[in-house]
């Protein structure tokens, strides 16, 4: 509740009960599996247009379930998604649900994903990847971590509460949707839509905000996060031709677009992993003793690292040599990764094709402190000072195809305390306050919109293989994650009605510094990760 504005006295709830809620999530182990498996059977995956049907279904799944627990819930329809050859095709729409509307409770606001990455079991998969497979302790599909594990956690957690009948200690909301995958499409312009007075995300009615959607450092110690990296998308064209060409008529009588894009390519990065464009590494913010002080209580292992990247059966080197090394180039400095090559030949076996045109993916993670439209004028230049050295007559152009900028937050905030008494009631021990090399671009939009802090709860490990092959959820994090949402209502129900002045000064002083790093922003209002913006809703 905003500064000034008073909540009526609580009303008194039954007491919390760790040992009852914590034995009634164990005795329903198998009902969680069996529902988590109906839900994996669902193949949203966003990214694919012909599999819209199934994502819109995984929608209505969390629809049902929702209004099955007795929540108000409502979908938002968010318009169309251009696909780029002059079709549109519908976009999925966004589930919202409420439990209860209690003025002396705190309100926690809830987002996760529905939709999921593409999964092939010729892709290396051990089983098929939209069956649910048990096998040591842990549940295999696509989404079983990424997100759809931790979605029904918050499901099955209401319903716990209803059965033990015990009411939930604040007024959860939550907002589910269908394209997280392929970049929250429509998603914020929503969230700014619901934010008005008496909307879904009136920031008087939202107090906390948490999301459960990156993972540990390792396999044993639990993790509370408050960093995440921001990431610039480039697509690096090259065009010799207007049409494909034969290697053996044409090869040796043509500026070829691949050899361009190769050289090019090997400009970007060094085999060490250090950016080669210059003053990309101005803006990153000095490391400090304090920071260097944190690392030393993440549980992060080299050698299982080796394993869970798997590169142990290949040459089991890293990057760097320390863990303290390989954390902060992964969670705080920028590092830039060659994705592929469109228009080139990928198939089996051999083709003697001249591509008339290559399109080179790249992206760069960035960090606190970096604005992805320096980032992006520093890399378009560069790269034309580079393809001009090669006096290459082809065309090339630098496009970025979509943007987020870094999210971090000192973890001192009243909701990561809640978070942290939390994660000791069901694990015993503290958690390791850690950052992602990863990027949850909502973050910010949901912070914004409903004037709050978000604290982001994972639930996986380490080695779960979310977007990889065999992805995973252990069914001990599934159920332990269960008693963890519980306890964490329950710590944001116990906090002080109002901050202490330490506590405001800290929030203000926090927001401060966020504002003053976004204020350059031109992000568009519809398309979250795309910056830089003149379309006719950012004018």
């Amino acid at each position: 509740v905003p500064q000034g504005v008073k909540r009526p006295a609580p009303v008194a709830a039954a007491p919390v009960d760790d040992a009852a809620f914590f034995a009634h999530i164990d005795a329903h182990r198998q009902d969680y599996i069996t529902r988590l498996s109906e839900f994996v059977a669902i193949p949203g995956v966003s990214a694919e247009p012909n599999r819209r049907p199934d994502v819109r279904k995984a929608v209505c799944w969390a629809k049902d379930w929702l209004e099955r627990l007795g929540g108000a819930v409502t979908l938002e329809e968010i318009g169309d998604e251009d696909l780029g050859d002059g079709s549109t095709i519908p976009l999925p729409p966004v589930v919202l649900g409420q439990f209860g509307d209690d003025p002396s409770k705190k309100t926690l606001l809830v987002y996760g994903h529905l939709d999921v990455q593409p999964a092939k079991l010729s892709d290396g998969w051990s089983t098929e990847p939209f069956v649910l497979t048990e096998r040591n302790g842990a549940l295999y599909g696509r989404g079983a971590s990424d997100d759809k594990g931790p979605v029904t956690g918050w499901l099955w957690v209401v319903e716990a509460h209803q059965k033990l009948g015990k009411p939930l200690p604040v007024n959860l909301r939550v907002i589910f949707e269908g394209m997280e995958e392929a970049g929250s499409k429509g998603l914020p312009q929503l969230c700014r839509r619901l934010s008005t007075p008496g909307g879904f995300l009136d920031p008087k009615a939202i107090d906390y905000i948490s999301i459960s959607d990156n993972y540990w450092t390792g396999k044993v110690k639990p993790c509370i996060t408050h960093g995440l990296r921001g990431n610039v998308y480039f697509h690096l064209e090259v065009a010799c031709s207007t049409k494909d060409m034969h290697s053996g008529v044409i090869g040796g009588g043509v500026h070829e677009a691949m050899t361009d894009l190769s050289h090019l390519f090997a400009r970007l990065v060094d085999s060490s992993g250090k950016i080669l464009i210059p003053g990309i590494y101005d803006d990153v913010a000095p490391i400090t003793e304090k920071e260097l002080e944190a690392y030393k209580q993440v549980d992060f292992d080299l050698e299982t690292f080796k394993v869970d990247a798997g590169v142990d059966k290949v040459h089991g080197e890293l990057l760097h040599k320390t863990k303290e090394e390989v954390l902060m180039h992964r969670w705080r400095h920028p590092t830039l990764s060659l994705h592929g090559i469109e228009g080139a030949f990928d198939g089996v076996g051999s083709k003697t094709v001249i591509p008339a045109k290559v399109i080179g993916k790249f992206s760069m993670r960035i960090v606190p402190n970096q604005q992805p439209d320096r980032v992006e004028e520093q890399t378009r230049r560069y790269l034309e000072a580079e393809f001009a050295k090669l006096k290459s007559p082809n065309k090339m152009r630098v496009i970025v195809d979509k943007a987020s900028i870094a999210w971090f937050r000192e973890p001192d905030d009243p909701n990561f305390s809640a978070a942290a008494a939390a994660t000791r009631r069901v694990h015993k021990v503290d958690p390791a306050f850690t950052r992602e090399g990863g990027s949850i671009p909502i973050t910010e939009v949901l912070e914004e919109v409903c004037q709050a802090v978000c604290v982001h709860i994972p639930i996986g490990a380490s080695d779960d293989g979310a977007h990889s092959q065999n992805e995973k959820i252990d069914i001990d994090n599934y159920l332990n994650g269960m008693k963890l949402m519980h306890c964490y209502m329950d710590e944001l129900a116990r906090l002080p009605r109002e901050p202490d002045a330490a506590t405001r000064a800290a929030q203000a002083a926090d927001e401060a510094r966020r504002m003053a790093a976004n204020k350059w922003r031109r992000r568009c209002k519809v398309q979250l990760m795309r910056f830089g913006c003149d379309c006719l809703d950012c004018q």
